[in-house]
């Protein structure tokens, strides 16, 4: 930790950052420890590698059932972010997809490279952005996230700042810079007055239910569907509903 403010950052760079159970653990335990620790100010969610985070770890979701999916144990991480009563921050140096974009849109203020990129893939794997969307939807610009999670296709940081989920984007050599700024911006705050305002802010939004969006997405986790997209990723071949072409 420095100067209040404590990095926890994804460092599983060999899996491009998936949300293996081994890393959700490792989050969870501590974002724990940061909202516990009254010398803490400010939370900055960092990653190693060049993938900030690339969603559920794929090979896990393989073969199980829709109690099985490591899915049902996410929106605890989303909820732990988006209650907090401390800032957090996230910076994207990299590409996020799918359920990282999730924790993405859980944060505070996102600060991402010019150079990173986005994508809700999920309908490219036979799956659904349920639970994500709880977090995304109250951050986008509605008809924004409609295409694009309907699409599936990998937007810039630019267009990501255009449909509101990232607050700045800065030249990937200045983005320490930036983010340095923001960190030092919200650790002047007064503490009781930074938790109340969130309390405040986040009170105008609805509050996070994952109920029958969690068993909407871990019952595609477990589809034929959702297991032929998970085989055709970890194959790198086209799923057999994708069209043919000429």
């Amino acid at each position: 930790m420095s100067a209040g403010v404590a990095t926890l950052t994804l460092d599983s760079p060999q899996n491009r950052n998936a949300l293996s159970k081994a890393l959700r653990g490792q989050l969870r335990a501590a974002l724990e420890d940061a909202l516990a620790d009254d010398a803490v100010r400010v939370i900055a969610l960092d990653h190693t590698g060049r993938v900030f985070c690339s969603g559920m770890d794929l090979a896990e979701a393989a073969g199980g059932s829709s109690q099985d999916q490591g899915v049902n144990e996410f929106p605890q991480l989303l909820q732990l972010i988006w209650s907090s009563p401390k800032p957090v921050v996230a910076v994207v140096r990299g590409p996020a997809r799918a359920g990282g974009v999730g924790l993405v849109a859980a944060c505070d203020v996102v600060v991402a490279a010019s150079s990173a990129s986005f994508a809700f893939s999920e309908v490219r794997l036979g799956l659904v952005p349920a639970v994500i969307s709880a977090v995304v939807l109250p951050r986008m610009t509605t008809h924004v996230a409609h295409r694009l999670m309907l699409t599936g296709e990998v937007f810039d940081a630019a267009a990501a700042a255009a449909g509101g989920l990232v607050d700045l984007v800065a030249a990937d050599d200045e983005i320490d810079a930036v983010l340095d700024g923001q960190l030092r911006a919200l650790a002047a705050g007064a503490p009781v007055a930074l938790a109340e305002t969130k309390r405040l802010l986040r009170s105008h939004q609805p509050d996070l239910d994952f109920g029958d969006l969690l068993q909407l997405s871990a019952r595609f986790f477990a589809s034929d569907e959702g297991q032929e997209g998970i085989a055709s990723f970890r194959e790198k071949r086209p799923a057999r509903w994708v069209p043919p072409t000429d």
